[in-house]
């Protein structure tokens, strides 16, 4: 689903609703094992993306024409090697759209990310 100006999502109920298969039951299976590791996370949209909040925005992902993304920010060097399959920026991961993310990879980076923002919390307190 590429970002619009036009459409305001309320929640990641209504972007997936919008999402093509195969991304779409692709999505919700990063969504189930987001929710699984982070239960105490806010689901939210921002930026027009699904986006998880905990202590700070933990992760956000997204479909496109071609491929989806994971956005788990500036820790994507850390996972380097198991990510060596994807197309990788700073702070983004591609992948088909018709093929998940591991979920043991996917779990390893939310706690991360978790940790990440608890640790950011303390230090703001």
């Amino acid at each position: 689903m590429e970002k619009s100006n036009k459409i305001r999502l309320k929640n990641i109920d209504e972007y997936l609703a919008a999402v093509p298969e195969p991304a779409r039951t692709n999505l919700e299976k990063l969504r189930k094992i987001i929710k699984d590791i982070a239960p105490q996370a806010e689901e939210v949209i921002s930026y027009g993306m699904p986006a998880f909040d905990y202590y700070g925005i933990l992760v956000y992902f997204a479909a496109f024409k071609d491929h989806c993304s994971f956005f788990p920010g500036g820790i994507v060097d850390s996972f380097k090697d198991e990510l060596k399959a994807y197309k990788t920026s700073k702070g983004t991961i591609q992948f088909p759209l018709d093929k998940p993310l591991p979920a043991s990879l996917v779990k390893k980076i939310v706690k991360v990310r978790m940790k990440q923002n608890e640790e950011r919390k303390k230090r703001k307190s």
